[in-house]
């Protein structure tokens, strides 16, 4: 079936707007805390917070919540590009790392699945020729092994963490996308589940979908200013076909 579309090329996030890699990450991050001695039972909904900006930012996050900072602050961490949190030890932060990061690698594709709809709607953007892409805080093995795992084929690029370029919200994977797509940011649409996303796409200078079933709660996704929301995939669809820009 023919659709006329709004965008020629739809980037999207990984972790909660793709993938519900919930559970397996936050078993990851308990297991990693645990051997160095600090709490390890941390429930999903934590893990969902953790994550977003990366396997180090998850860390901190993970060391804060230990030490009883509230939601608010602990979204912050990661904000920025500083990689230094006030009262947390740094060195202890990359010890915890060095256990999460190969458990991560050899424990992702136990409970993580697409959310429902996801396989559909990536084949309905290569048929409609909308080009894909996903773009993510993960490391770029993990991207790219994920993305050929549950995606085979609904993929144009695939890209994570990378030394030499600057993670989400920094607009840089962004760009390299776009640049090797050939689409101008104008042509192009943005969809993803968190705070970061937010301020990717807007430091991109890209409109914005923001998924419901993720990371995030919407009313915290809405103070952020977030406007154009989908609750399922065939709305991301009507999205990417229509216009998300308000």
């Amino acid at each position: 079936m023919a659709y006329e579309m709004h965008y020629r090329a739809a980037i999207f996030d990984m972790d909660g707007t793709i993938l519900d890699t919930s559970e397996d990450l936050t078993a990851a991050i308990n297991y990693a805390m645990g051997r160095f001695g600090h709490r390890s039972d941390f429930p999903r909904e934590d893990g969902c917070l953790f994550f977003g900006s990366g396997a180090h930012t998850a860390v901190q996050r993970a060391l804060a919540r230990e030490a009883g900072m509230d939601r608010a602050r602990i979204l912050q961490i990661g904000s920025a590009q500083s990689c230094i949190v006030p009262g947390i030890d740094e060195d202890e932060v990359m010890r915890i790392l060095e256990v999460y990061q190969p458990y991560y690698k050899a424990h992702n594709a136990i409970r993580t699945r697409p959310y429902p709809g996801i396989v559909e709607l990536l084949r309905r953007l290569r048929e409609a020729g909308v080009l894909t892409a996903v773009v993510s805080n993960k490391p770029d093995n993990s991207v790219v092994q994920l993305a050929a795992d549950y995606f085979d084929g609904g993929f144009d690029l695939a890209i994570g963490e990378t030394a030499g370029i600057a993670r989400k919200p920094a607009p840089d994977m962004n760009l390299m996308i776009l640049k090797k797509l050939g689409v101008d940011v104008r042509d192009a649409v943005y969809i993803g589940d968190t705070e970061i996303d937010h301020a990717t796409a807007r430091n991109t200078g890209m409109d914005l979908i923001m998924v419901s079933w993720g990371f995030r709660p919407r009313t915290e996704l809405e103070a952020l200013g977030a406007k154009v929301f989908a609750d399922t995939a065939d709305e991301v669809f009507e999205r990417i076909q229509k216009g998300a820009s308000l």
